[in-house]
């Protein structure tokens, strides 16, 4: 029975699929302090956060059997993701069920800026007529600068187009110099578009490279006529200089959804002529209340009930959104390393990981790195390790983690190779995803052959000469142990046989094949049935 903690309250559906999830009992204890969190965080397997809970270090000492995190929107810096990763615990987050929401609001608080959306109702409320106080800006023919073009900013920069905008966009993660089919200018530094700019929109996270990135000095270069919107993180513009801007006529207005302290009591924006601000409603709409709860809730269910990952943060290497090509790999390398495992009881130097073939199996390739590691030193240590926190146990102990990437082999175009070192010894093996999720074992130590990697494996090496299988045929048979399969394969002087079990098989029945002379040595391993 797995537990998961709700902290903060979720849609109804969210928790109409808890309540429906087999093996699952959830409960909903919100308003916890942080020290009844710390109490109680150890008995979950999973936790389901919003923004109203901190989880920090202090929060994650005692993790106990704590799996994972998942968060119920797009921003995380309410939890402390180093040590999350140190624990192992997986962090999510549900980046796309409030784009559009958050993109419509951003769209909507550039509108209410240049019309004076705000100040003309509070000016009708009160009695008054007086048309000519609120003449406008129409965004026709205006230029817009996005920083951060991600979901949102994508979203964003689509729905600006349609009123006429020309868009340019600044993101660190972007090479090229276009984007969105070349609709969309990018340029390689921040402080270049922002003299060209009537509007600045901010979709960027919250980090320590981001805290007040939009200051002074950067407002000091754009023009008077400019309005900044942030309907991002709190904290990514300095709130004290952009008053001082908007009250001394150096920008036009503001557009402010999200503050440094929310609420923000004292906050020199507050009462300000020229500066429309919303309670952090970028997510608050229905459809996108429903979509974060259900999402966070669908994720959590398939990471605790089927292993599998979705829109994980501290996972290097890993898309938000995994193909089933790309679960294929990671499930393939994770049976490679358990079969690597036995050669690695006296622990690991290094692993190395090579993809050779598409540019899509590259980019999937630091994952199954970590997917490797964690699959090859589970069965020898007493640390939970997972994807999460397998690069730092590396880093820990001293384990080189390489990568590598090559392009297509002729005969498989997309294969992966792990391979172990310790001291002058070494091991590898190879396999691929074949069409329909067949999974197959290429090679091992060389030694080639094309195996299915499910069930009890016996692999046995041993001298190239007449009757060896006969030999170990007899010894299975006379224990009344069934062969399922068997793979043969030679290289050199020795070989390698590779049987697949029905049931299991005891230590005295493989110290038996052991002591017979063409063997050299003989490995048990069991993997999982292929689904």
């Amino acid at each position: 029975m797995y537990r998961i903690l709700i902290t903060d309250p979720l849609a109804d559906e969210g928790l109409a699929t808890l309540r429906a999830a087999q093996g699952v009992e959830a409960n909903v204890r919100t308003g916890l302090s942080p020290e009844q969190l710390a109490a109680c965080v150890g008995d979950y397997d999973g936790m389901i956060i919003r923004s109203g809970v901190k989880v920090t270090a202090e929060v994650l000492a005692k993790p106990g059997k704590l799996r994972a995190i998942a968060r119920a929107g797009v921003g995380v810096d309410n939890v402390d993701i180093d040590a999350a990763t140190a624990a192992g615990i997986l962090v999510m987050n549900t980046p796309d069920a409030n784009t559009l929401s958050t993109a419509e609001h951003t769209m909507a608080m550039i509108l209410a800026a240049h019309r004076r959306i705000v100040a003309a109702h509070n000016h009708i409320a009160s009695g008054a007529w007086d048309r000519k106080l609120f003449v406008g800006e129409q965004l026709a023919g205006k230029t817009l600068g996005i920083v951060g073009l991600g979901r949102v900013g994508r979203a964003v920069a689509e729905r600006a187009m349609a009123f006429g905008m020309k868009v340019l966009a600044f993101d660190p993660f972007l090479r090229s110099e276009s984007a969105m089919d070349g609709r969309v200018r990018v340029v390689g530094k921040l402080d270049e578009m922002l003299p060209e700019l009537d509007v600045l929109t901010l979709h960027a996270a919250m980090t320590d490279d981001t805290k007040n990135l939009i200051n002074a000095s950067r407002m000091a270069k754009m023009k008077p006529t400019a309005f900044i919107v942030n309907c991002a993180r709190g904290g990514l513009v300095d709130e004290s200089a952009l008053a001082d801007a908007v009250k001394h006529k150096k920008l036009a207005g503001a557009a402010i959804d999200v503050f440094e302290n929310e609420p923000p009591k004292g906050c020199p924006l507050l009462d300000l002529d020229g500066v429309v601000l919303t309670p952090h409603l970028g997510a608050s709409t229905r459809q996108a209340q429903t979509a974060v709860s259900t999402d966070a809730v669908d994720q959590m269910l398939d990471y605790l009930l089927r292993d599998t990952i979705r829109n994980a943060i501290n996972v290097t290497g890993l898309p938000g959104d995994l193909s089933e090509r790309d679960r294929s790999y990671l499930d393939l390398t994770a049976r490679m390393a358990m079969i690597l495992s036995t050669w690695c009881g006296d622990g690991v130097d290094s692993v190395e990981v090579t993809t050779i073939g598409r540019e899509s199996l590259h980019a999937l390739c630091p994952a199954l790195a970590l997917q490797a590691l964690v699959g090859m030193m589970n069965p020898h240590i007493n640390t939970r390790l997972t994807m999460v926190n397998a690069g730092v146990f590396a880093k820990e102990r001293g384990i080189g983690v390489r990568t590598s990437t090559h392009a297509a082999n002729a005969d498989y175009p997309d294969v992966v190779r792990v391979r172990f070192m310790r001291g002058g010894e070494s091991h590898e093996i190879e396999g691929a995803a074949f069409s329909g999720g067949r999974l197959r074992v290429l090679a091992i130590d060389g030694y080639r052959m094309e195996m299915a990697p499910e069930g009890p494996l016996v692999l046995i090496f041993n001298d190239d000469r007449p009757g060896v299988i006969g030999l170990v045929g007899t010894i299975f048979g006379t224990h009344n142990i069934n062969v399922a399969d068997l793979f043969l394969s030679r290289l050199k002087k020795t070989a390698l046989m590779v049987c697949k079990i029905d049931g299991d098989i005891g230590d005295a029945v493989l110290a038996e094949i052991r002591k017979e002379d063409p063997i050299v040595s003989v490995r048990l391993v069991t993997l999982p049935p292929l689904i």
